[in-house]
């Protein structure tokens, strides 16, 4: 695909606040007419810029109260190691994003849990049973300061 220009940029901000919007109401937005504005689109999706629509849930309006961040460290990083406890990370839902990390960890895992028992025995039944971890460290948030935001695509 080719660079982003500025129409494309104005697309995917508009889409990242409402992906919900219109082809007429995002071609109103970005200044195009509709025909244009729905062919840009299909090329940012088919380019794999955009790569999904989904809806953003209110975590604790579905039962989700507990947000913890916790770090893991494997024992080795051998190829066998890291496949099976990054396909064991992808096969637990409470796990809702992780990331490979550098430093003194491995992964940084965000996980859900509705209360705190729960987390507990996620980490009994679910967490301390992926062989290769050797350290777990887990930190709460107790609150929100900014959620998903849309990526600065506009800034560069």
């Amino acid at each position: 695909m080719k660079s982003l220009d500025a129409i494309d940029r104005q697309i995917l901000l508009a889409l990242q606040s409402d992906g919900r919007l219109s082809n007429q109401e995002l071609a109103d937005r970005v200044g195009l007419s509709p025909s244009p504005c729905l062919r840009r689109v299909r090329l940012l999706e088919e380019a794999g810029v955009i790569a999904g629509y989904r809806a953003v849930l209110d975590q604790e309006a579905v039962g989700l109260a507990i947000t913890a961040f916790v770090r893991i460290t494997l024992e080795s990083h051998g190829a066998e190691v890291v496949e099976r406890v990054e396909a064991e990370i992808r096969g637990i839902p409470e796990i809702v994003e992780a990331y490979l990390l550098a430093g003194d960890q491995d992964y940084l895992l965000k996980i859900t849990v509705a209360s705190f028992a729960s987390y507990e025995d996620f980490v009994r039944t679910r967490l301390r049973t992926i062989p290769g971890l050797a350290s777990i460290q887990t930190t709460f948030a107790f609150g929100v300061t900014k959620t998903v935001s849309p990526l600065p695509v506009g800034s560069y």
